[in-house]
């Protein structure tokens, strides 16, 4: 990232709205927007596939769900944030992965310039592939300040997107199976 570029593009936006930007509290806001753009954005030039390189061979056929994974991302639309949690659900077909490691791919892709029906689909499109999965779903819930603090400004709502792959596409008992996991609020 040219952090110089994005220091001065800020400058530039400051001026524009009729705020100085050198006063005294928004004298170091460029740098403090380069970084938080760098750190928002650093999945940018990643490869999410590379923390499913290892997986274990295990004969376990029935479901796995990480759920309630916590993601922040950047809507393309108005730079503008919005997070939720992200549940995730495969079939193994012979080997598994590191639970950690599905929680690094929502990451990974969270942290880029996106919209929310990509990041479901990218998600689950790379672990089908990386997998070998008989199936993969994957659920998305998020707030989008770009819809909660502008235009039509409904605090409280919330995007819901889904991708099935594999047999979930045809066995409904079996998609029935991971989105009541998905759905099922568990306390522990």
């Amino acid at each position: 990232m040219d952090r110089s570029s994005v220091e001065h593009a800020v400058r530039t936006i400051l001026r524009a709205v009729g705020e100085d930007p050198d006063r005294n509290g928004l004298r170091d806001t460029p740098g403090r927007v380069a970084r938080m753009y760098e750190e928002l954005l650093s999945g940018s030039k990643l490869d999410p596939g590379r923390h499913l390189d290892v997986t274990f061979d295990e004969s376990h056929t029935e479901l796995v769900v990480l759920k309630e994974i916590p993601f922040y991302s950047l809507c393309e639309h108005h730079l503008m944030p919005f997070m939720g949690k992200a549940h995730v659900g495969y079939l193994p077909n012979g080997h598994i992965v590191g639970l950690s490691k599905l929680a690094r791919v929502v990451e990974e892709y969270a942290r880029r310039l996106q919209v929310q029906e990509r990041l479901t689909s990218q998600i689950a499109d790379l672990l089908m592939e990386k997998l070998d999965a008989r199936g993969v779903a994957v659920l998305l819930e998020a707030s989008h300040t770009c819809m909660t603090m502008r235009g039509i400004q409904k605090p409280g709502s919330i995007m819901v997107t889904s991708a099935i792959r594999g047999i979930f596409i045809t066995d409904h008992a079996a998609r029935d199976e991971v989105f009541a996991h998905f759905y099922h609020r568990h306390e522990l």
